[in-house]
């Protein structure tokens, strides 16, 4: 009896340890991020339904009641989400946010660019999600991904400090392991370097500028506009010209937009991507899965040069 007594005294002595804070994210993508550094004792809430647009969701009612009682909001930036734009600048109590497209040394680029422009972290805000301004699709780029890893961390840590050291081991592994992702990927697209091939829209530039691939032709200039007839002459032009040996229609776009562009050339149409894991299941692994199988379905396409 004495030695339950002492132990019950020994456990109402040691401190609790602090309940991770409850984490608001805009998409699964980031989600996927965040839940690798919080960990298994937190739990993510993401806004953005699996396979919804993250340009043009609509907040409901259960959105903004838990935007109301996050500890911390990480989010992609307006650029990708301006449906949230209004919520975050009005979070009870100055509730803690980040975005990640303002992370200092992120890696940005304009739409239309010439294979990238560095602007670090200063850009405008792109509220219509159009050819111009700044592309949001940085998570593409892994080198992004693992300084995002980074400042999640530390943004976690000033939300919780008692475990900083946890989500600071936890941000270290998993940025391991993007960039163990990233040395597989460099391997796997190497030999495609130089090979032109066709997307539904303009969202691949950081992936094709980091494995030092050729620009990719877009058919659509922004998510939601449908090429003009002018448009899809001057690209069956560019493909004449680049000699494109692939088309890839995207996740929750109309395939016949890729399909009427290569229509009576000797172009492969490839497997459908999905820059924002549409199609995927989400959770931790939902990055790496969205890395590995943009990197498969290019190679399997391209292979048949």
């Amino acid at each position: 009896m004495r030695m339950m007594l002492s132990l019950l005294a020994l456990l109402a002595a040691a401190p609790a340890l602090a309940e991770p804070p409850q984490v608001v994210v805009d998409t699964p993508v980031t989600g996927s991020l965040v839940q690798q550094v919080l960990g298994n004792d937190g739990q993510v809430r993401v806004l953005l339904p699996q396979g919804a647009s993250a340009h043009h969701h609509q907040m409901r009612p259960s959105d903004a009641r838990s935007l109301q009682d996050a500890g911390l909001l990480v989010w992609t930036g307006p650029e990708l989400t301006p449906w949230l734009d209004r919520s975050a600048a009005s979070l009870a109590g100055g509730a803690a946010q980040l975005r990640l497209l303002e992370v200092p040394g992120t890696h940005l680029r304009s739409y239309g660019g010439d294979g990238g422009h560095d602007h670090d972290h200063h850009h405008e805000h792109e509220h219509d999600h159009g050819h111009d301004g700044t592309d949001p699709h940085a998570w593409l780029d892994p080198a992004n991904a693992q300084l995002w890893l980074t400042a999640i961390a530390e943004a976690l840590a000033e939300a919780d400090p008692g475990n900083a050291d946890l989500y600071a081991r936890n941000a270290t592994a998993a940025a391991q392991r993007v960039a163990d992702l990233d040395a597989e990927l460099q391997a796997q697209l190497a030999p495609y370097r130089d090979a032109s091939f066709v997307v539904f829209h303009d969202a691949y530039g950081y992936f094709t500028d980091h494995f030092g691939l050729r620009p990719a032709i877009p058919v659509s200039l922004g998510d939601a506009s449908t090429p003009s007839a002018a448009r899809l002459a001057a690209i069956r032009d560019e493909i004449a010209e680049t000699g494109a040996a692939c088309a890839f229609p995207e996740y929750g776009s109309d395939p016949k937009l890729v399909q009427a562009v290569i229509e009576g050339s000797d172009v492969r149409l490839g497997k459908e991507l999905s820059p924002e894991g549409g199609d995927l299941t989400g959770g931790n692994d939902l990055y790496t899965s969205i890395m590995t199988q943009m990197g498969l379905s290019l190679a399997a396409c391209l292979t048949q040069r």
